[in-house]
């Protein structure tokens, strides 16, 4: 399992950082972990995911 930081999910899903950590507090994206600084950590699979499941409906 890989992780991803706020940072990487932003550039993969090509949106801003402030809109994965919203993400994240609405569980729509669940991070599978915090990071030191207690930001959240993804897993890759679940980031692919839900990029797929967002295109299907219209849009990030």
């Amino acid at each position: 399992m890989a992780l991803m930081t706020v940072t990487e999910v932003a550039t993969f899903l090509a949106i801003q950082d402030i809109r994965v950590e919203r993400l994240a507090r609405e569980n729509l994206l669940v991070a599978a972990g915090k990071d030191d600084n207690g930001k959240p950590m993804f897993d890759e699979e679940d980031v692919k995911r839900y990029k797929i499941l967002a295109e299907r409906l219209g849009g990030i």
